[in-house]
């Protein structure tokens, strides 16, 4: 008996990490002081010593349920991506510039091709957020998780000028509320979307018009990493007063807690589109509107809060980094919360 004949194979483990290499590199930034397979990863802090008080910002988060979706299509480039953006977003939404990011996979069988594409999409995020994929881990788990199944989550650091931290609190009625488009559904509410669609092949292949895809390239799409485009209206010279990542919980959950006590938010429903994959799934799994927006980003992905003088900066800023903003209600003096209209 060996650990092999136990379930876990040590060859496969090198084999990930060679195959994983060439797209870790591509996420390397001048700080990164060490390579891939040490024991930990260092990132240097010399570049921030100009800061007045440098702050280090993090986040941790996982992909969840969406996992499920990515197991039945055999699709498993994007979702490193979602991992990714669940944690940088969070990051950004303080302000933050993330600096590196640490990836942990669970599975069952380690299938060396199959971690280096999970892998690829991580390092994909990494890019787009400009952080480095500086370590990670990959546990071979057998008889904890099935053979053909893995988990998979992220840690990332990020470091903001603590003058420059967003914390809402100078956040006062008049300013102006602005959402960035989402891609989808994103990584959230995926246990509801799994209870409103039949979980099957046939299904998740199926064409829609209404959709310009088949259901599950819609559901699979990557979430959106904002990071950029934060970047850009900082850099426009605009001060960010609040800022929320619209997660699990939605609009009532995620907006109020962007602004100070004495303050309301107001959204206009109709203020922007909300993309057909909702409307398809309150339709198909005959779910009220309330619980589409106390569950589901309704087609924002992040909600800003900025002096209505900053409105049109604002939004310049944000489409010169790609992305689609709209002005999507203000903030009102009032018991804290939010209000859909």
């Amino acid at each position: 008996m060996d650990y092999k004949n136990s379930g876990v194979d040590i060859e496969a483990g090198y084999k990930s990490v060679e195959l994983m290499k060439k797209h870790v590199q591509q996420t390397m930034r001048s700080e990164v002081l060490t390579g891939l397979g040490g024991f930990s990863g260092a990132f240097s802090m010399e570049k921030f010593k100009d800061m007045e008080k440098p702050t280090l910002v993090s986040g941790t988060d996982g992909v969840g349920t969406k996992l499920k979706l990515a197991f039945l299509m055999d699709r498993h480039d994007t979702i490193g991506i979602d991992c990714v953006a669940m944690c940088v977003n969070d990051i950004a939404c303080a302000g933050g510039e993330p600096l590196f990011f640490l990836d942990y996979i669970a599975c069952g069988k380690n299938f060396p091709e199959k971690i280096a594409t999970i892998v690829s999409g991580v390092a994909e995020g990494c890019i787009q957020s400009n952080a480095a994929l500086i370590g990670g881990e990959t546990a071979e788990m057998p008889g904890f998780y099935p053979e053909d199944e893995y988990d998979l989550a992220g840690f990332a650091v990020g470091v903001v000028d603590e003058k420059d931290i967003i914390t809402g609190k100078d956040v006062k009625a008049g300013d102006v509320l602005i959402g960035m488009a989402s891609s989808g559904v994103h990584s959230n509410g995926f246990s509801l979307v799994r209870k409103i669609f039949k979980m099957d092949r046939e299904t998740l292949d199926t064409y829609h018009e209404e959709l310009g895809k088949t259901l599950g390239e819609a559901l699979l799409a990557p979430t959106k990493i904002y990071v950029k485009a934060l970047r850009s209206v900082k850099e426009a010279g605009v001060r960010i007063k609040a800022c929320s990542h619209i997660t699990g919980g939605g609009f009532y959950e995620n907006v109020p807690r962007m602004l100070p006590e004495g303050k309301h938010a107001v959204i206009e429903k109709n203020s922007y589109e909300v993309p057909a994959i909702f409307h398809m799934m309150a339709r198909e799994g005959n779910v009220e509107e309330k619980i589409m927006y106390n569950t589901y980003n309704m087609g924002i992905g992040m909600v800003l809060a900025v002096d209505k003088a900053d409105v049109e900066q604002t939004l310049k800023a944000i489409q010169a980094a790609g992305e689609s903003a709209y002005v999507i209600g203000k903030v009102e003096e009032g018991e804290k919360g939010v209000t859909l209209c």
